[in-house]
């Protein structure tokens, strides 16, 4: 088992990890989980795509130690406590991961910022993209170490303080500059990739015969995949048992009775997911059912890509981006690290400006907070979730749906 005890040694091997990334072709960024003397766990990197396909829009390093942690957990792995490890990224977290790691409970140490997408975007250490209670938690938790130096790289330190173990508690300006310039080289190309495909002309699964690949993979992962229709963007009672099922699920499975549902341009329902927390404290609904699409259309697409390149275009015309669709949650966001978590994997699904004839892509049906709320905390998150994906859940239309899960 490899041990640093210099914030520097750490940074350097989520640094590598980033540069594996970028050689990997999606989102240069890195990070490596500590036990609470310094010995390296696990070191992981972005996976959101593979293989030049989008493989898994939440894949992101510091999401994956997370998950990671509590597999390793749930096979008997002997593993601290998650306040005693150190998540080292060589990015500023996402709304995602910094959900993640609130809900979890981890530390975290920050090489890069991420002026976009970061938690701490401004720099100040304040974290005001976060509910209130939840701006505490990271205040006392995520910690921005010095960088030495004279030139754009170096900052002061701010944050929380390292943790004791580290001797060595700054960063080289060279390897903050290798972090950032690493993402950056990155970022402009993975996010055309993400939002590729808009050109093809979208066709309808319901349309096709039981025995089609599409159809066959859809219900391996969902039964009732393409059992349900309604008027596009508009989901009516007729969702309420697929929803009603997953909730009973979720809550078998250590939720607290949630379901995500994803409904594709026409309006049939292509997934309806509970969350698996009994398995991992993050594993939510929404996690679950954007990672089981993207994936679903992942392993079709690079099974045809092998075998058939005019099967993987057909695939591309089924299987459609889901900004296209609805995401239809049973329980609205609320002010949980959780619910900031969904909010942000939501936006690093979408990737993008939303379709302008589909303005209500996130919907839900019960509400968990006021809607002045949800819009305010919407409002907060940095700029990329307000600005140009323009993240705003809202609640579904029809009455009799709100009626049916009341």
């Amino acid at each position: 088992m490899n041990k640093t005890i210099d914030i520097q040694a750490a940074v350097a091997i989520a640094a590598a990890e980033a540069l594996a990334a970028k050689t990997q072709g999606t989102f240069g960024v890195g990070g490596v989980l500590l036990d609470g003397a310094g010995n390296v766990l696990q070191s992981m990197h972005n996976n959101v795509v593979r293989h030049g396909l989008v493989f898994d829009p939440t894949a992101h390093g510091e999401r994956q130690l997370v998950d990671w942690y509590f597999a390793e957990r749930a096979k008997g792995t002997p593993l601290p406590p998650p306040g005693e490890l150190t998540i080292v990224t060589s990015l500023d977290p996402c709304c995602m991961c910094t959900g993640a790691i609130l809900a979890a409970g981890f530390n975290v140490v920050v090489a890069a910022p991420d002026i976009k997408a970061g938690i701490n975007y401004d720099g100040s250490a304040t974290f005001t993209a976060l509910p209130a209670p939840l701006q505490a938690q990271a205040g006392r938790s995520f910690c921005y170490p010095a960088v030495r130096g004279a030139t754009e790289y170096a900052r002061a330190p701010s944050g929380a303080a390292p943790r004791s173990f580290f001797i060595g508690k700054s960063i080289h300006e060279a390897t903050q500059a290798l972090c950032s310039l690493v993402f950056e080289s990155t970022s402009a190309q993975v996010m055309q990739l993400l939002n590729a495909g808009d050109d093809v002309q979208r066709r309808d699964p319901a349309t096709l015969p039981s025995e089609h690949a599409v159809v066959r993979a859809l219900r391996r992962r969902y039964p009732d995949a393409l059992t349900y229709r309604c008027a596009p963007h508009a989901p009516d009672a007729g969702l309420a048992p697929f929803l009603q099922a997953a909730m009973e699920q979720d809550l078998r499975d250590g939720g607290q009775g949630d379901a995500a549902a994803l409904l594709d341009s026409f309006g049939n329902l292509l997934l309806c997911m509970p969350g698996k927390l009994s398995q991992s404290a993050i594993r939510t609904p929404f996690m679950e059912c954007t990672r089981q699409y993207a994936q679903l259309r992942y392993e079709l697409m690079a099974g045809a890509a092998n075998t058939d390149p005019a099967l993987q275009e057909e695939i591309k015309s089924y299987l459609g981006h889901p900004k296209h669709g609805t995401f239809v949650l049973a329980i609205g966001p609320d002010n949980s690290a959780a619910s900031v978590m969904t909010l942000g994997a939501y936006g690093s699904t979408m990737e993008g400006a939303l379709p302008e004839n589909n303005p209500a892509q996130f919907q839900y049906v019960r509400p968990a907070m006021a809607d002045e709320a949800l819009l305010a905390l919407c409002e907060a998150m940095p700029p990329l979730y307000r600005k140009l994906i323009r993240i705003r859940p809202c609640q579904v239309a029809s009455q009799a749906l709100i009626d049916a899960l009341a």
